[in-house]
């Protein structure tokens, strides 16, 4: 682990322990990340989207700091929750867009072409969070291989770190969600 990884976690820890300085000095730190993953975020909402890359990491970050019961390992587990955090406010939003529409509209998204099997696939935020739920109670933790791959941009190494799994096996349950949620999707 380099230093800049060593010292978020450390700072992240402080923090958890009551230090409420440690949260200044993790902002700047972290700040650059969590502005990728917002951009990761809204690149696949639609092109007509009101919340700005700055609004979405402030939102999330209102929400983290309100994170209370977190047990901080690392900063990858750090950057998974924020992602898991970023997808909700957005789920919240299309929600919130769809009912004042009722049922206008469907907000589409591009789903990676890692995701499925090497093409474009557009489906609507709700349709994932939907499936995402079902898989949930299916296999939580391929759920949670999905939300930290796709949704914080976490490599292999890092998300096999934060479910204290193997690379292979986080290998095999992303290629296993992959095809579930396509085949789920497109039912």
């Amino acid at each position: 682990m380099d230093d800049s990884k060593r010292e978020v976690t450390q700072i992240l820890k402080e923090w958890q322990e009551g230090d409420r300085l440690a949260l200044d000095r993790l902002i700047p730190m972290v700040y650059d990340e969590l502005r990728v993953i917002a951009k990761r975020h809204l690149y696949k909402e639609r092109q007509d989207h009101t919340l700005a890359t700055a609004g979405l990491v402030n939102e999330a970050f209102v929400k983290l700091v309100d994170q209370n019961n977190v047990d901080w390992k690392n900063r990858a587990q750090f950057f998974g929750i924020s992602a898991q955090i970023m997808r909700r406010i957005l789920l919240d939003y299309a929600k919130e867009k769809n009912a004042q529409k009722r049922g206008g509209d469907v907000i589409v998204l591009n789903l990676e072409e890692s995701m499925v099997t090497g093409k474009g696939l557009d489906f609507d935020i709700l349709a994932m969070e939907e499936a995402l739920t079902e898989l949930a109670k299916i296999d939580p933790r391929q759920c949670k291989v999905v939300e930290l791959r796709f949704y914080a941009g976490l490599s292999v190494k890092e998300t096999a770190d934060v479910l204290s799994v193997s690379q292979e096996t986080i290998h095999r349950e992303w290629r296993v969600a992959k095809a579930w949620l396509y085949g789920r999707i497109n039912n």
